[in-house]
């Protein structure tokens, strides 16, 4: 159903992006965390936002599974369901980056599409695509939530990289392959892009571990 949008109009914030990013002294944007299932997207993103915290930053994370839960509960795998799902999520982040708040959203986002679909939605903003590579294989084996294994018995429909396609991104700004990495270097890679990038101070780098 159509819904009648005429009535609804944009009300321009009294303190704006540039206002916060000015208070905070560092600017806000998106990390999106691509990758197959147990990539390690989860695990980068949360160490990254700690790290940050630690050192003053303000950063949350929009885990895959998590927003599941709640937002997006009413979504399946399908192509549509996913497709809306990231949808949301784009439009969620642009409300986290207005408040000032970096914002690393970790899901598979298996679509070329729906990834360019976000990074046109903040296009006004920041968007910095991380890929986090690893091979098929290194993921089931490593499989912590078991759902490789559910995938492989056929209780899992639409299994991306299995029952479902996992489009690799073809120029994301940041390539982590963790079959190779530690998490603690890939986070380092992390920070120093958003240093050399002028998202936050050098300083920020000498802070407390």
């Amino acid at each position: 159903m159509e819904r009648n949008n005429k009535n609804i109009y944009w009300f321009e914030p009294s303190v704006s992006v540039q206002d916060r990013w000015a208070s905070n002294g560092y600017r806000s944007c998106l990390l999106w965390f691509t990758g197959l299932s147990a990539s390690g997207k989860s695990t980068i993103a949360h160490t990254l936002c700690k790290q940050l915290h630690m050192r003053g930053v303000n950063a949350y994370v929009l885990d895959g599974d998590n927003i599941r839960h709640g937002l997006n509960k009413d979504l399946g795998l399908s192509h549509a369901d996913r497709k809306e799902n990231i949808r949301r999520i784009g439009e969620l982040s642009k409300l986290f980056i207005d408040a000032g708040v970096m914002v690393f959203a970790a899901f598979i986002a298996p679509y070329r599409e729906d990834r360019r679909l976000i990074r046109e939605l903040l296009k006004k903003w920041q968007y910095i695509e991380v890929y986090v590579k690893c091979p098929f294989s290194e993921c089931e084996k490593r499989d912590p939530k078991g759902i490789y294994k559910k995938a492989r018995a056929g209780e899992i429909h639409e299994f991306t990289g299995l029952s479902a396609p996992y489009e690799e991104p073809e120029s994301p700004e940041i390539v982590l392959e963790t079959d190779k990495m530690s998490i603690d270097g890939c986070v380092k890679i992390l920070l120093e892009y958003l240093v050399k990038n002028g998202y936050i101070n050098p300083s920020v780098l000498q802070g407390k571990e």
